[in-house]
């Protein structure tokens, strides 16, 4: 006959599991504060950012990954791509800041104006056309004051600055930085 062996706990078996177990949630407490404080996820679900993003709706559109701490130590730059609140809809938002505050912009013949001089896109941006719709229609200039002048990449069929006016700086939620998803569309959303 084969002598049975019992199953035996080791002493401070349970201690360690719970001591685990703390670390575990301790981590995972610490991970939700970070992501909270300094990340967010969200679906592109309109065409007006195209080709930078992509998606018609939260189906088929790009994940995008915002990063909010480097606005609590800079100001957003031109040209970069800025996630903020809609309040009026209710919606999170991404544009392309083209005026900084205490700026004038002017669109004309596709060219950007900042105070009376024409500015140079990034190489990556030289593709984009701007179309001269809303308040910068016939070559009228818009004072931004405290805000950013923000419009969308496909600005044939973007609800912008252009209709909107200037941005208030307290809207904005953070820096676009990230595609994540689809696997085929990841990528640095800033030039």
């Amino acid at each position: 006959m084969i002598p049975s062996r019992a199953w035996r706990v080791r002493p401070g078996f349970f201690r360690a599991l719970l001591r685990n177990l703390e670390h575990g949630f301790a981590l995972l407490g610490l991970f939700v504060l970070v992501y909270h404080l300094s990340l967010h996820v969200s679906t592109i679900a309109s065409g007006s950012m195209f080709p930078t993003l992509q998606g018609t709706s939260v189906r088929n559109g790009d994940v995008v990954v915002t990063e909010k701490l480097s606005y609590r130590f800079r100001r957003p730059r031109r040209w970069e791509v800025v996630h903020y609140r809609d309040d009026a809809a209710g919606l999170q938002v991404m544009k392309r800041v083209v005026g900084l505050p205490g700026e004038s912009v002017a669109l004309r013949d596709g060219t950007l104006f900042v105070d009376g001089q024409a500015v140079r896109r990034p190489k990556s941006l030289e593709p984009l056309t701007y179309y001269a719709y809303g308040n910068l229609m016939n070559g009228a200039t818009v004072a931004c004051g405290d805000g950013y002048y923000v419009m969308g990449d496909d600005s044939r069929d973007s609800q912008d600055s252009r209709f909107e006016g200037p941005l208030p700086a307290d809207r904005i939620v953070g820096r676009s930085w990230l595609v994540v998803w689809p696997a085929g569309h990841r990528r640095f959303v800033n030039p």
